[in-house]
């Protein structure tokens, strides 16, 4: 028994049956539809699978961290470097929230130099340059050319002060302090507040006094 023949489907706006035309026509249009469908629905996949690739990179590369620097003792640093060196070095001693990312002889422009960089409490920076025999044109390198504004006296030291914290292309001597005792120019400079740079000049004061009687030897 042969099975029924399947009645043609009825256009519910045209209330008849649709005609073989209509309905080549219909499933043309139902397969350009399911076609856009499926190319959206692919760009949306891209894209979602472009982000995750994005954010697993991100993770995956290190930030900068200052807990990830190396901390250097810098106090053993300059005892070593002390005993090879005919002048006294700075070599302040701070308390334990502060601590070091550099400490080493340095020679520019002519000129040698003992360097210590510090990180203070506050998480900014601090470096110090004592120059030995420094010459004018070296000092206003280290100062990126900037002018004194003031001087200000620190336990018994004159310290010129370069206040540049208003300007922007001054890297990291943003403020800084110099002073010339015996054979070496001493300059602190860097991002932190004002206080964190008393701290470090009073610590430096006994060692730049100490230092005015090289001239004299």
């Amino acid at each position: 028994m042969s099975s029924p023949r399947r009645q043609p489907r009825v256009v519910a706006e045209l209330g008849r049956p649709e005609t073989p035309e209509e309905m080549a026509e219909r499933k043309a249009e139902n397969s350009r539809n399911y076609r856009k469908r499926k190319t959206v629905n692919n760009l949306v996949y891209s894209l979602l699978v472009c982000v995750g690739l994005v954010l697993v990179i991100a993770l995956a590369v290190p930030r900068a961290d200052n807990s990830l620097v190396p901390e250097v003792n810098y106090d053993a640093v300059a005892t070593q470097a002390q005993t090879s060196s005919d002048h006294i070095l700075a070599n302040p001693d701070l308390p334990g929230s502060w601590s070091s990312n550099r400490a080493e002889t340095d020679r520019t422009g002519g000129v040698s130099s003992w360097n210590i960089g510090l990180i203070t409490p506050s998480n900014e920076y601090i470096g110090i340059t004592q120059g030995f025999d420094a010459n004018e044109t070296w000092v206003s390198q280290q100062l990126r050319q900037t002018t004194a504004s003031s001087t200000v006296t620190i336990d018994g030291v004159e310290w010129t002060v370069y206040d540049n914290r208003a300007r922007d292309d001054v890297g990291n001597v943003e403020y800084a302090l110099t002073t010339e005792s015996g054979a070496s120019t001493f300059i602190v400079f860097g991002t932190a507040q004002d206080g964190e740079f008393r701290t470090v000049a009073s610590a430096l004061a006994g060692q730049v006094l100490a230092n005015q009687t090289e001239r004299n030897e």
